[in-house]
């Protein structure tokens, strides 16, 4: 039987993991680089550019950054990064599937399923104001891994420790405006950073059995693996809400 592993080495994962992911985060919420944001649509005028037309089109769509995501409330703004982002990363989570079993000998589906779980955790906490990376960690901890963790703030080394290590995770998410491709590479990293909690993946939420029995079989592995990886975001979505609700409540 593997050694349980401590509080303190979960805090020790999931305090980068969470330094790397707010950036990223933060950039596809806030970045505004056509004043899209408070861009108000004009009357019809035949002198104004397609190019002019064109940004009052984007502005109203409701993603980070326009005027239509800046009137939205957070159960929108939740339900957008559940929707929208979420069935990106399962995507990422499930192309190892068509492997079937084959591809379930290694941790791969497991870590970028994980990674993109808790970046939209992450995401959703943030809708709702909660900022704090010792909240954000105490999130992850509960949500993901059944831990009631008690987190305090960290030392200098390991604050120095963490701050190096997620450095890393973020890579070229430094760069302004970033892409599918880079964002696909970051999930795929932060889900190698919780290889050293392999054993504790399986405690976060899931699919059923009909998603894991197809998820076995070669090619349809695929489809299974999204659906049960869809179905464990929808119930860690919930419980993130129940987690920030009892917070407010104070019953927390």
């Amino acid at each position: 039987m593997a050694e349980a592993i401590s509080d303190r080495a979960v805090i020790a994962i999931l305090r980068p993991f969470v330094r790397a992911t707010r950036p990223l985060l933060a950039g596809l919420r806030e970045s505004d680089p056509f004043g899209l944001r408070t861009r108000v649509a004009a009357p019809d005028d035949p002198d104004r550019g397609l190019g002019e037309r064109l940004l009052d089109a984007l502005a109203a769509v409701e993603v980070p950054g326009t005027a239509a995501w800046a009137a939205m409330d957070v159960p929108a703004r939740t339900r957008w990064w559940v929707r929208r982002v979420g069935r990106f990363t399962t995507l990422l989570a499930a192309i190892p599937g068509l492997g079937g079993a084959l591809a379930k000998r290694l941790p791969v589906s497991s870590v970028v399923g994980a990674a993109g779980q808790g970046m939209l955790l992450i995401a959703i906490a943030g809708e709702h104001g909660v900022h704090d990376e010792d909240e954000l960690v105490a999130l992850l901890g509960s949500v993901m891994f059944r831990r009631r963790l008690t987190v305090q703030a960290p030392s200098a080394a390991d604050d120095a420790e963490a701050d190096a290590r997620a450095a890393e995770l973020t890579g070229d998410l430094s760069e302004p405006r970033p892409t599918l491709a880079r964002v696909g590479r970051a999930v795929w990293r932060l889900g190698r950073a919780l290889l050293a909690v392999e054993d504790e993946l399986d405690k976060r939420p899931h699919g059923n059995l009909l998603h894991e029995g197809m998820s076995w079989l070669p090619v349809v592995g695929a489809v299974g693996k999204y659906l049960g990886e869809w179905s464990g975001l929808k119930k860690a979505a919930r419980e993130t809400q129940n987690w920030l609700d009892q917070r407010e409540d104070g019953t927390r």
